[in-house]
């Protein structure tokens, strides 16, 4: 009967003791969650208008707009898939600021529309998830980082604009007559391709050029203006992931798929590093928490403990951890220490089940009981197999005593 209560009055944790183990978790969650906030809407101004030509942020491009309509060239932003095929024409220029968010469908489609319109189509930052569709016979290599670069190539916007700040994706091609410009250790940053009926295909392999903050550098604004403004009219599209073609699949089966199988592409490469990092460095911050103190010491306590108290502490350590096997061989072990001069048997053979179980045979009658499992059987599986472990030793030694 008393059991149950000293498990509840010397094992469980108290409210004050819960808070104390769990408070510098909850200050680090709630300073990683302030931390999230405030970056968030530090960054969220700068980025809010990425490449939208109606923004007046640092990386909007509402300048190169307002420059392109001063030269009477007309710029209209459409969102979805529909609206850019159905604007492609031999007086269009068709800008795609991010080609890598479509999916294969939409690819398809826009390379269909696009390939025999006789405009003019510009890839910016065009990786290999959508370059061996929307411009076959491009290779994508690794890619550089965005600096001040000379054009190197005959093609006159080029030329006429001098060094521009490109960089970013890299690109090579065995197409006749294409034109390789910026280049980067040999591949080309800046690459146009001719197409049917005097349209052609530029790949930029960074936006940069595009930005309100870089526009006034080198010769940013000049090769802007020249590579968006040979047609008329520029169509700015900028691609949603609210568009319905991006879940449309083809004859009505496999979108789901398709739809999954692109979802890890929407994902900025940046996002999986850091997961990644973050993973690591959880792995390696348990492995030191495991370590820190080092193999246990044991040492003599300075100060004299009531045997209450330090019995009530080590129930409590046991109980944190789940110990309940070291629980059971401590229980186990002073048992046998206790029972063995009581029983004549020495105290080097007090821990030998054939000494012990022999001399307790010889004072107690053993009937049903199976001895070697009480005191050297497996660990209790639950705390109250435990408590009962504990009841059954007790009244075996007072048995002893009392024999």
């Amino acid at each position: 009967m008393t059991g149950p209560s000293l498990s509840t009055t010397s094992m469980s944790p108290t409210t004050r003791q819960v808070w104390t183990r769990t408070r510098g978790l909850l200050l680090a969650l709630v300073i990683l969650v302030a931390a999230g906030i405030t970056m968030a809407a530090m960054r969220s101004g700068d980025e809010h208008g990425r490449l939208d030509p109606r923004s007046a942020d640092q990386y909007g491009s509402r300048a190169v707009a307002e420059l392109l309509k001063d030269r009477g060239v007309t710029t209209r932003v459409v969102t979805t898939l529909d609206e850019a095929t159905t604007a492609a024409g031999p007086d269009t220029t068709l800008l795609i600021t991010a080609p890598d968010l479509l999916t294969d469908h939409q690819q398809r489609i826009l390379r269909n529309a696009t390939a025999t319109s006789g405009g003019r189509t510009v890839l910016l930052s065009a990786g290999p998830a959508s370059i061996g569709t929307l411009a076959p016979g491009v290779r994508a290599e690794v890619p550089a980082p965005v600096a001040a670069r000379t054009p190197q190539c005959s093609l006159p916007a080029a030329r006429t604009a001098g060094n521009a700040d490109l960089g970013g994706e890299r690109y090579t091609t065995d197409t006749p007559g294409a034109d390789n410009c910026y280049p980067s250790d040999g591949p080309a940053t800046l690459l146009r391709i001719d197409g049917f009926d005097n349209g052609d295909t530029v790949l930029l392999g960074s936006p940069d050029i595009l930005y309100n903050h870089r526009l006034d550098k080198h010769g940013n604004a000049s090769l802007a203006l020249q590579l968006l403004g040979s047609r008329p009219d520029l169509v700015w599209y900028l691609p949603s992931l609210s568009d319905d073609s991006a879940s449309a699949s083809e004859g009505g089966t496999g979108g789901d798929s398709e739809s999954d199988s692109n979802f890890l592409d929407l994902i900025p490469a940046g996002w999986l590093w850091g997961t990644l990092q973050l993973a690591l460095a959880a792995a390696l911050a348990a492995i030191w928490r495991a370590r820190r103190l080092g193999p246990l010491v044991t040492e003599r306590l300075p100060v004299a403990i009531r045997a209450s108290e330090s019995t009530e502490g080590r129930a409590r350590l046991y109980r944190n951890v789940n110990a309940r096997d070291r629980a059971a061989g401590a229980l186990r072990s002073a048992t046998r220490t206790r029972l063995a001069p009581l029983l004549g048997v020495p105290p080097v053979d007090a821990h030998s089940p054939e000494t012990l179980l022999a001399a307790i045979s010889t004072h107690l009658p053993t009937g049903d009981r199976d001895l070697t499992a009480l005191l050297f059987g497996p660990a209790p599986s639950d705390d109250t197999a435990l408590i009962h472990l504990a009841d059954q030793l007790d009244a075996l030694e007072r048995e002893v005593r009392t024999s």
